[in-house]
């Protein structure tokens, strides 16, 4: 399979004035952070109509699409926050949309996917990873749009990083949650085309970092993939057409899932903010290194997570 190239600052404009219409503007609020030496700003992905960035690179990736090749319906694999993005996009466009989701897939995602009217189809992870490998399920009709590897997905996403350095140009280093590097290689492609200072760090859980691996092994490495409440990102390794792209962010920092607990607990107190797993882990990591720059922007990415593990993580457990 042919290795990806970044998306040009002029696609991701681009994208930018496609999906003006579905996509919100989010805001890039501070947070405090009790008297450190250095300023964080939190990207609010999570305020996006179905809590998720995802809905940007739906949005541009099915607008893409001629409408003769929407007619027979659209499809991908996601644990949750992508199928919303496609589910929403399908259902405002009237084509049909099908989702194949993990076995582990959490109940509040999978309850939103069955709201927007989308065809919900559940495998084990293994067979679900294997989609995402092949582009393609068996038995399963319609346009296929990669959650990650999509050009125009990573164009999308691409508009997060034009509007962090719209709102604090002289951001010292950007911090994204990573699942299969879509979303911080696209942020990665705006945010260096308009400034020459600014680091791009993948923020990933210690129970499912292939990203940390393969960059200390200098190649994609296959690693165990344990799966806990940080359901949003994570995998057992780094796609092979992502490899050259991800390869070039400025380093992966790895957290725990109780680190990742005590800033969904922290942005909930302090914030205000309801997160994901996934979407705190940029901020879990911007606590845990403190010598990242003096203003740190973190993309809270999502914030789709069930009840019972948010009322759980509020109380000081980790679920």
């Amino acid at each position: 399979m042919r290795a990806l190239e970044a998306p040009a600052l002029d696609d991701i404009r681009a994208a930018a004035r496609r999906i003006a219409g579905s996509a919100f503007r989010t805001p890039l609020v501070p947070l405090e952070t009790g008297g450190r030496a250095f300023e964080v700003h939190l990207k609010l992905e999570c305020l996006q109509p179905i809590g998720s960035f995802k809905l940007r690179g739906a949005g541009n990736a099915i607008a893409l699409l001629p409408r003769e090749r929407l007619e027979r319906g659209v499809y991908t694999a996601s644990a949750g926050n992508m199928a919303q993005g496609l589910a929403w996009n399908a259902r405002r466009l009237g084509v049909p949309c099908t989702v194949v989701v993990p076995d582990h897939a959490p109940q509040a995602k999978l309850a939103a996917v069955e709201r927007l009217g989308a065809k919900i189809v559940k495998v084990p992870f293994d067979a679900w990873w294997r989609i995402l490998v092949e582009h393609h399920h068996p038995g399963v009709e319609g346009e296929f749009i990669h959650p990650v590897s999509d050009p125009a997905v990573i164009a999308g996403n691409g508009t997060i990083g034009l509007e962090i350095l719209e709102d604090l140009p002289d951001v010292d280093a950007i911090l994204v949650p990573y699942g299969g590097g879509g979303l911080s290689c696209g942020i990665a492609a705006a945010a260096r085309a308009l400034s020459s200072q600014v680091r791009i760090f993948a923020c990933e859980v210690a129970t499912a970092a292939p990203l940390s691996a393969s960059l200390a092994k200098g190649t994609p490495t296959t690693i165990e993939y344990i799966p806990s409440f940080v359901d949003g990102i994570g995998g057992k390794s780094v796609l092979e057409e992502m490899w050259p792209l991800a390869r070039r962010l400025d380093g992966a920092l790895v957290v725990s899932p109780e680190q990742v607990a005590a800033a969904v607990r922290l942005l909930a107190e302090r914030a205000h903010v309801v997160a994901e797993g996934a979407g705190a882990t940029s901020v879990a990591a911007a606590l845990a290194h403190e010598d990242l720059g003096s203003k740190i922007a973190c993309v809270v990415s999502g914030g789709n997570i069930d009840a019972d593990k948010l009322a759980q993580i509020l109380r000081g457990q980790t679920p």
